[in-house]
Formats: C-alpha cells, structure tokens, sequence
C-alpha cells in the first residue's frame, strides 16, 4: 500500500475554493495515517503536512505554468512510491481534481459571452494553446487513474471533450460546514443591515464571488436593473477591474443600491442578511458559497452553467437560467419577491445541503483515496 499521498496546487490564497477542500482532505487523510506532502510555490504551513517548495524563474502566465510543471514532475519522480493528486494540468500526477473544470469549456462559455472576435484572437493566444495542450495531454494520460469532478456538469463535459472512460470519472462533491453556515445566521440579520445602510424590509439580493466576468456581474447588475427600487445588491470578492463594475453602476443608475463589499472573511453575516442569493455565473464547476448559501437557508438563482444546477429543478425548488439571458435572470429575480416561495425554496436548498456535508465529502474521498493507495 502507498504511504504518501502528494499534492499539487500552484499557489494557495485564503479565498480560493480549491484550497479549501485540499484543507479539509488534508486533515481527514492525515487522521488515516498517509504521509502528505504538497508541491507549491506558495502555502500557508499546516502541522503534520510537508511542503516541497517549488518556485522556478519565470516571466509571463505561460512561462509560469510551464515552468511550474516541469519542477512539480521532477519532485513527483523523485517519489515513484507516491499517489500524485495534481490540482493543476500536469501529465504526471494519478488523479486530477477538475475544480476549475476545463480550460476548453471555460473558453467556448467565455466566447459565447464576448463574440466572434473572442473566439478569433483565442486561437492566437500562446496561454490559451498552452493551456488546451496541457490539458489534453493529462486527460490522455496512460498514468491518469482518476478524476475528480465535483458536479455532473464537469463529469459529462470531461467525457464529451476528451473521451475519458466513465469509470475514471468520479463525482465527488464539496463539503460544507452545515453548522457554519445555518439559516440561525439570520439572527445577524438587522446588525449586518445597518452596518451596510441597507433598510430593514428592502429585499437583499447576495452575489459572492471572485473573478467578476466568470461568476456573470455583468449580467446580473443588467437584471437588477429591471428590479423595483426598493431592492438592494450586495457584490462581494475579490476583483482586478472593479472600476468597470462601479461605472456600470453609475450608467443603469443603480449606485445607491448596489454595494461592492470587497473579498469578507465574514460572509457568514452576508448570508445571514440576505434574502436571495444570486450567482449567475459564465462558468463554474461548483463554487462553495453557493453551498454555503444553500446551507445558510438561501433561495438559490444560478445558471445552467454552474454545477449547483445539478441540483436545482427550476420554479420548483430553486431557479436556473442560461448565464446570457438577461430577461430570464430578471424574472427570476422579480418573482421571488414572493416571500412564501422565498421560503420554500430557501428550505429546499437548506435540506441539500445536509447531504453535502463535510463528512459525506470525506468518506467518498477516503474511499476513493483507499482504493487507489492500495
């Protein structure tokens, strides 16, 4: 049986949903006695996990990633006795956790939004190739024993482009903390209104997310637009071309009722705030807040372009819509001012997300690790 588990994950930061699920796989396999190493450039030290630095020269986004690679597989041959889980495109690693999804599914949802232009200069970029060939050449991997999918979307969408065989492909859902994150956040309720200026009885919509053109800003402040004026929006994470967002505000005349929070490590009270959480996104296999959301109690408006459809049945238990279609997102919006189906579909995603806890997570994991260290 193999006693070392190595992991690859190019750099770690706080807000990243990947590093958060590494976090909790890396305390549930270091209780089962594996030895766990993490290959990185950067990490934040953890007890009981060896970190193998690896930070070869660079200059530019493709320099960078190559670079990375080859450094990563010279420590993953150093170790022929390990299991290589890679986080990122590498040919050598034994199992692959598709959380970002798939560089080629990303850029075709990407296109969609921006236009033939896109698709034209796509096929010029040196990072973009890079990056369709790295990820070819790992899904076509003799080596590659498994994947890691953590939503039917990114199953399905792996077979399709790459014709990985099905039984490679594992579905493996992220775990939350359902105590964390309970519909008692609602408590906070009024403290976290007023801290924001938002008035009581205003309905708050939550978007929660960083990467702004990906999770579908643009199309989400175009349908609030449509909404009455007594609505207000929360924006909150981590954003490069913030600028462009606040001019938007400014052009539909939504200024004052739209907040950009910024990245929170508090978004506990977000939720507990909010009445609907919205995550319109161009593409996203399946991001945590939205189960923290779902676990906080929140009526769910996403797209079918996200892996939290999976679960979601639109006008039955939650509401999904094409990212791109501005007059459905807005329906979708304006019809739960309804606070009878606010509850009822906040009710129905609190009762899925006590199957998506962190121990469901872990046990499916163990499994999967199980089988493959031996």
């Amino acid at each position: 049986m193999k006693s070392r588990l190595i992991l690859i994950r190019q750099k770690y930061t706080p807000f990243g949903g990947a590093e958060r699920f590494l976090e909790r796989a890396l305390s549930g396999l270091s209780a089962e006695g594996v030895k766990l190493s993490v290959i990185a450039r950067d990490w934040q030290p953890q007890d009981g996990v060896e970190l193998i630095p690896c930070r070869p020269f660079h200059i530019g986004r493709t320099w960078r990633d190559s670079a990375f690679a080859r450094c990563a597989c010279r420590h993953v041959a150093a170790h022929p006795d390990a299991l290589v889980q890679a986080h990122e495109r590498l040919s050598c690693c034994d199992i692959f956790r598709a959380g970002d999804g798939t560089h080629r599914g990303w850029l075709y949802q990407r296109a969609r939004a921006r236009g033939w232009r896109d698709r034209w200069l796509q096929s010029f970029s040196p990072y973009h190739q890079h990056i369709l060939r790295a990820e070819r050449s790992m899904f076509l991997s003799p080596r590659l024993k498994a994947v890691i999918c953590n939503s039917r979307l990114i199953r399905d969408e792996i077979h399709r482009f790459y014709g990985v065989d099905e039984t490679k492909l594992h579905v493996i859902y992220n775990g939350v903390d359902t105590q964390r994150f309970h519909p008692r956040l609602r408590a906070l309720r009024e403290t976290t209104r007023r801290a924001f200026g938002i008035p009581s009885q205003s309905l708050l919509y939550l978007f929660v997310g960083s990467g702004f053109e990906r999770k579908g800003v643009d199309a989400l402040l175009e349908a609030f637009a449509r909404q009455p004026d007594d609505a207000h929006l929360l924006v909150v994470g981590k954003e490069r071309h913030i600028d462009h967002y606040r001019r938007k505000t400014q052009r539909l005349s939504l200024a004052s009722r739209v907040i950009f929070t910024g990245p929170r490590t508090d978004v506990e009270r977000l939720y507990g705030a909010a009445d609907v959480f919205v995550l319109p996104t161009l593409y996203d296999p399946f991001p945590n807040a939205a189960l923290e959301a779902m676990a906080s109690g929140l009526p769910l408006v996403t797209s079918y372009q996200c892996g939290a459809s999976d679960f979601i049945r639109d006008g039955e238990n939650g509401s999904v819509c094409d990212a791109l279609d501005i007059v459905a997102l807005a329906d979708r919006l304006h019809a739960l001012r309804d606070p009878e189906l606010r509850t009822q579909f906040g009710e129905s995603m609190r009762e899925l997300a006590n199957t998506l806890d962190i121990g469901s997570m872990s046990r499916r994991l163990l499994e999967l690790y199980g089988s493959l260290l031996k």
